[in-house]
């Protein structure tokens, strides 16, 4: 069920953040002079609603997005994702609207242009391009093939990782999945619908490997030292970018200029580095409940 947190919740994990609006305080971020400079335009950027900038994630991506627990077990939604999607309706002065879904809603709500934006660590692979646009890359990263540490010497290069009788996991819809074909094409591939699910299968046995971006396979190691990444992974595309409906060249232009400023002022860094932070603290990584709970 899809789970939508408007700007006033979102505004909550921000704070979590130092970096969150792109700078300590003291003066105007590029954010803020993007929103007075955009603001008179941010009606000739069409939305799915006026005025709202609606973006799906996933939020079983760490530290992509997830949610950060308190010491009372509340969950606030967190990660380099959410924070650059703020900085983005702040730069064009447009409220933020998060849908949280499975990635392969992600996918979806972008092809049936039920949301303005897609941010959930998307490769911009070709083979996404008649659903979505995709903006400039806005962060660089690799993938990798990952197992338990007992299991480490098992897999020295590639062709270890398509041996007939292992079991090797991926996330539904990602590029993990397409990686895991290409190179683990004979092995038994078990596609699932969060990493967090790949992860317990990888430690519970029940999996002897997986395909996971780097990034993610690193925040996963803090809190999980029995993973053991063992081979980089080769993909024409490296990097993160951002869905965009198809066909908004307006928003698609706002949205590049927006990650421009970002990378300019320093802000992305910023937010990669404090979701990292929180990443390696208590997390939930999922969709919530109905009542906005974590799910036991």
């Amino acid at each position: 069920m899809k789970k939508k947190l408007m700007a006033m919740a979102l505004a909550a994990c921000m704070a979590l953040s130092l970096a969150a609006c792109g700078g300590s305080g003291s003066g105007d971020t590029a954010a803020d002079a993007g929103n007075k400079d955009a603001a008179g335009d941010a009606a000739a950027v069409e939305t799915v609603k006026d005025g709202v900038l609606t973006v799906a994630t996933s939020p079983d991506f760490a530290p992509y997005e997830f949610y950060a627990l308190d010491e009372n077990g509340n969950p606030t939604l967190a990660g380099f994702d959410m924070a650059l999607a703020q900085y983005i309706a702040d730069y064009m002065g447009l409220e933020l609207e998060v849908v949280t879904v499975d990635f392969d809603g992600v996918l979806m709500e972008l092809q049936t242009k039920s949301v303005d934006l897609g941010m959930a660590g998307l490769s911009p692979d070709p083979s996404r391009e008649n659903a979505m646009d995709f903006s400039d890359i806005y962060y660089r990263g690799g993938q990798s093939f990952v197992t338990v540490q007992d299991h480490a010497d098992d897999y020295k290069t590639l062709e270890d990782a398509n041996k007939a009788g292992i079991s090797v996991g991926a996330q539904t819809g990602s590029i993990q999945l397409d990686l895991a074909n290409q190179y683990s094409a004979d092995t038994d591939i078990v596609s699932l619908p969060k990493v967090t699910d790949i992860i317990s299968e990888l430690l519970a046995g029940k999996l002897d490997a997986a395909y996971i971006e780097t990034a993610v396979a690193i925040s996963y190691q803090k809190n999980y030292p029995e993973l053991a990444i063992v081979l980089d992974v080769p993909y024409e595309v490296e990097g993160s970018a951002i869905g965009v409906s198809k066909g908004n060249e307006s928003l698609l232009k706002a949205v590049n200029e927006a990650i421009a400023a970002a990378l300019e002022d320093g802000s992305l860094e910023n937010f990669v580095a404090e979701a990292n932070e929180l990443a390696s603290g208590e997390k939930y990584e999922g969709l919530l409940d109905e009542e906005g709970k974590v799910q036991e």
